[in-house]
């Protein structure tokens, strides 16, 4: 691993001068504020996330909506199974393939789509930032994370 390189600058050190801390604080504070805006609902921001990843591409194995979502599948299928209770999706064994899950959304989970159309409206509202600023700084997140996977060993993937 590469080695950090030496500071005399204690602000380096602190706590607030972290971009990850920057990065994990401002990922909490998103996930708080859609938690009003999804609670008519009843979705949580994971599930949320799952929703949009659907609506892009309905009918996929477990394995590909977990890498699309950058989630594990012990994390991911609690989920599904508890959106499947709610009547959003349905998971079916893949006829090719025993082993693999496929995800297919309901028509109750696409109609979903229309009834919460307006919550990226109602967030970029509220956002001190324009357009095409929140747009720059999603492109930068992106092309960070992207980077950042580069440097994961593959076991831990």
């Amino acid at each position: 691993m590469p080695r950090a390189p030496a500071s005399s600058d204690e602000t380096v050190q602190q706590l607030d001068s972290q971009l990850c801390f920057a990065l994990y604080s401002a990922s909490l504070a998103t996930t708080k504020v859609y938690k009003p805006l999804l609670k008519p609902w009843g979705l949580t921001y994971p599930q949320y996330l799952v929703m949009l990843a659907l609506w892009e591409k309905d009918d996929c194995m477990v394995s590909e909506l977990g890498e699309r979502l950058f989630l594990d599948s012990g994390t991911l299928t609690p989920l599904l199974k508890r959106m499947e209770a709610a009547g959003w999706l349905q998971r079916q064994r893949d006829n090719a393939d025993e082993r693999r899950v496929r995800i297919v959304m309901t028509d109750a989970g696409r109609e979903l789509r229309e009834k919460i159309a307006g919550i990226p409206a109602c967030l970029l509202q509220q956002s001190p930032c324009t357009l095409s600023e929140l747009q720059a700084l999603r492109l930068q997140l992106q092309q960070w994370r992207d980077h950042l996977v580069t440097l994961i060993p593959p076991a831990s993937n």
